[in-house]
C-alpha cells in the first residue's frame, strides 16, 4: 500500500557511510517490499525518487542538487516522502545478491531478514563498501574494489565468475547499469537470464504512471509502476545497458 499524497517527516539519525553517502533516519518506518522506492520532497529544491534502505531510511549519494541538499540535512530537518511504489523484489528461493555501490541500499533489508544466502558486494574502494560489516553478520560475503584496497582487485562481475549462478534459484541486482547489464549478459550465457531480478534507474516525475518520464523502449514499460525491478528476460529486450533518456527526453548513453 502507498501513500500518493505524501507525509512528512522529521530526520532523527544521520549515519555518514562514506564520504560521498549518507543514511538518514526518520521515527515512523513503512511497510514495505524491498526494492521500492519513494518520492522524495527537499523543500525549496526537487522531489527525487529514493529506494528504501530500510523500513525508516533512505541511503543518498551526493550526485546532484537534490541529493546534495539531502547529504546537507541534520537531525531535526524535515523532508516530505510519498509511496512506497513499485513492485520490489519477489519472495522464495535461494538467493544471490550482485550490488556495486550504493545499489547496496536496496538489498539491505533483504540481507538482514537473512534472505540473502550470498551478496557480492563491489565499490571504488574499501570505504565505499556500503553496510559490509552489517551483511558479513547475515550472509556469505565476498566483496570487490577497483583499487585492490579490500577483498577482490577489480569488478564485482569478477566475483560473479567465480560463483555459479545456475546453484541460486533467484539473483538480485542493483548498482551501476554497465555493472547490472554485465550480469545479465554472463546469467544470459549461463541460460537462466529469467532467475535474475534487476532494479533500474530512470529519470521520473510523477512516481505513480501517468506522466512517461520513465518508460523504457521498446514496450513502454512504466519503471516506476511495472518497476523498478524486472526479470531479465525482460530487459534483454530492451534498452537496458544501452541507453536512458534525460528529463527532456533525449536519449544519453549508460
Amino acid at each position: 500500500m502507498s501513500d500518493d499524497c505524501g507525509r512528512v517527516f522529521v530526520i532523527t539519525e544521520i549515519v555518514e557511510e562514506s564520504p560521498s553517502v549518507r543514511t538518514l533516519y526518520f521515527a515512523e518506518p513503512f511497510a514495505f517490499r524491498a526494492g521500492q522506492f519513494v518520492m522524495v520532497w527537499v523543500p525549496g529544491v526537487d522531489e527525487v525518487p529514493m529506494a528504501l534502505s530500510s523500513a525508516r531510511s533512505i541511503t543518498v549519494q551526493n550526485v546532484g542538487e537534490a541529493t546534495a541538499a539531502l547529504c546537507g540535512m541534520r537531525a531535526g530537518d524535515l523532508i516530505g516522502i510519498r509511496g512506497p511504489f513499485g513492485n520490489g523484489y519477489p519472495d522464495g528461493g535461494r538467493i544471490l545478491a550482485v550490488a556495486g555501490g550504493v545499489g547496496a541500499a536496496p538489498l539491505r533489508q533483504l540481507a538482514m531478514d537473512g534472505r540473502v544466502d550470498t551478496m557480492l558486494l563491489g565499490a571504488r574502494n574499501a570505504g565505499e563498501l556500503l553496510f559490509s560489516q552489517e551483511f558479513s553478520s547475515t550472509t556469505r560475503l565476498l566483496t570487490a574494489t577497483d583499487d585492490g584496497s579490500a577483498g577482490h582487485h577489480g569488478f564485482v562481475t569478477d566475483l560473479l565468475a567465480r560463483e555459479d549462478p545456475c546453484a541460486y534459484e533467484r539473483i538480485f541486482v542493483c548498482g551501476p547499469e554497465r555493472m547490472m547489464h554485465a550480469t545479465l549478459c554472463a546469467l544470459e550465457r549461463a541460460g537462466i537470464a529469467g532467475r535474475g531480478f534487476f532494479s533500474l534507474n530512470r529519470y521520473m516525475k510523477c512516481g505513480i504512471g501517468l506522466c512517461g518520464s520513465c518508460c523504457i523502449d521498446p514496450d513502454g514499460l512504466r519503471v516506476c509502476r511495472d518497476g523498478p525491478v524486472f526479470p531479465g528476460n525482460i530487459l534483454l529486450r530492451s534498452e537496458f545497458g544501452r541507453y536512458c533518456r534525460d528529463a527532456s527526453g533525449r536519449k544519453r548513453p549508460v
